[in-house]
């Protein structure tokens, strides 16, 4: 199989894996919404940045490091699959002792009990970092995807069950932890690979020597995108970070699953071309705009109708969180621009500025941080449009300066499908204000009108990543 036919494969089973193992998460969260208060979700919101440090210092860089590296040896995985369960006993232990504190800071003493207990599936997780690691270096998503998607079922049966029967936050708990545990035991079942008894010293050298500014990166990366959890929790109530919680897990679902689809393959696709600049760039450009075609659409589309979506979805009762939700959408158009444009620092060897471009922008991230604690929620989530768009020009800069694909060649690139996304949403919003119909239908028209829009636009003036993007999808099922 060709290099092209092998990543038009992968991004098909990732697609698949991420619309299977998302959409059941996404729909058992709805569930779960209906069936918890904001203050439960926001219980769970206050311990989330403090479970995604330790999920990045359990990684520490070597999962990249991995992708990137040409031929991995049986020392190079052997190495890291104990380190990384080593680190993640280590992170666990410092949770478990430390939880108390964090309860006490946040004045919520059912914290302690809930990090201890969802901190084990740090460990879980640790077990199955190396076999999914394979699988990405091989583009090899079609096991994948069924591990995420059996796994996601089984988790949210069981939540939904024990939070009917009165389990509260703990179902999300268990959610949680019944994800990580089977996902690892089925890696395991499903792949040849064992771990030797080796740790060698060599090899965890080289591969920490790339990883390591990696580690540094994400951990003010998972930081920074987590920080305001942590602002809202402690300056405000657990209510208030419930609506949050669920503003921003709406606005993930689009950009960060289709962020994961693109990076999933890109990365490993684009590292073996690492020495051809012509196809890196070719390939890369091609990326970015189909990537931001439906980016793009997708996000101002959920903008548009962000207030019928909630209160069909979850109810009433989290309409605050639609009004975070719109302001938010902004934020999360933008997010697969970063992670792509990242990524390739990681493709052309460059961590090192990796992590210095993740230190300046945090560093002028920090007035954001300080309008949130003096002026309130949604004042926060303006200012961090700003950083936005700020990140994406430096982003953008330093990474098309190794593939000679300039800040404004990119936003020349990416400004059609901006154009296009703005007009099918102001069509939505306004269509939205005029229908005084029952808000299911009124939702179900708005979504219609959307895709009809973008289609008509789309096809009359033959829009040039629309119809890659179509024959793409046309090739590969009449392939298959």
């Amino acid at each position: 199989m060709s290099l092209k036919d092998r990543a038009l494969h992968g991004f098909f089973w990732s697609f698949i894996d991420s619309l299977g193992g998302q959409g059941i998460q996404f729909i058992v969260s709805i569930v779960l919404a209906r069936m918890l208060t904001p203050r439960e979700f926001g219980l769970i919101g206050m311990i989330t940045i403090f479970i995604a440090i330790s999920q990045t210092f359990i990684d520490s860089g070597f999962r990249n490091a991995l992708i990137r590296k040409q031929k991995c040896t049986d020392d190079d995985y052997s190495t890291v699959f104990y380190f990384n369960l080593l680190i993640s006993v280590l992170v666990y232990l410092i949770l478990f002792f430390s939880s108390d504190i964090i309860a006490e800071f946040f004045n919520e003493p059912r914290l302690s009990k809930l990090l201890k207990i969802l901190g084990i599936g740090l460990i879980f997780n640790a077990f199955g970092i190396i076999q999914s690691t394979i699988f990405t270096k091989n583009i090899d998503f079609k096991k994948q995807t069924r591990i995420s998607i059996s796994c996601s079922l089984i988790a949210g049966i069981i939540a939904i069950a024990v939070a009917k029967v009165g389990f509260g936050v703990w179902s999300l708990v268990i959610l949680t932890l019944v994800k990580y545990g089977l996902s690892s035991v089925f890696l395991w079942l499903w792949t040849i690979w064992r771990p030797k008894l080796i740790f060698n010293l060599r090899s965890f050298t080289e591969l920490f020597s790339f990883g390591s500014n990696l580690l540094l990166s994400g951990l003010l990366n998972t930081i920074y995108e987590n920080v305001y959890y942590f602002i809202v929790g402690k300056y405000f109530s657990a209510v208030h970070l419930g609506y949050y919680t669920r503003a921003d897990q709406f606005k993930m679902l689009p950009s960060q699953t289709l962020t994961g689809i693109i990076t999933r393959v890109s990365y490993p696709v684009l590292s073996s071309i690492q020495n051809d600049k012509y196809a890196l760039k070719h390939g890369y450009k091609r990326i970015i705009r189909t990537t931001t075609f439906v980016s793009f659409i997708l996000m101002i589309g959920m903008a548009a109708v962000a207030k019928p979506m909630i209160i069909v979805l979850i109810g009433v009762k989290w309409l605050i969180a639609a009004e975070y939700l719109q302001i938010l959408c902004f934020v999360g158009m933008f997010y697969p621009l970063h992670a792509l444009n990242l990524s390739m620092l990681q493709v052309v060897g460059r961590s090192d500025l990796f992590l210095r471009l993740e230190i300046i922008k945090k560093i002028l991230a920090m007035p954001t941080i300080i309008i949130g604690i003096i002026f309130g929620i949604k004042p926060m989530i303006f200012g961090m449009i700003g950083n936005t768009l700020l990140a994406f020009y430096l982003n953008s800069y330093w990474s098309g300066k190794f593939i000679s694909y300039s800040f404004s060649e990119q936003v020349k690139d990416i400004l059609p499908s901006f154009m296009l996304a703005c007009i099918m949403g102001l069509t939505v919003f306004f269509a939205g204000q005029i229908l005084h119909l029952h808000i299911y239908i009124n939702l179900v028209i708005q979504i219609v009108l959307g895709a009809m829009v973008t289609w008509g636009i789309c096809e009359l003036f033959r829009f040039s990543d629309y119809l890659y993007f179509k024959a793409r999808i046309i090739d590969h099922f009449y392939r298959r």
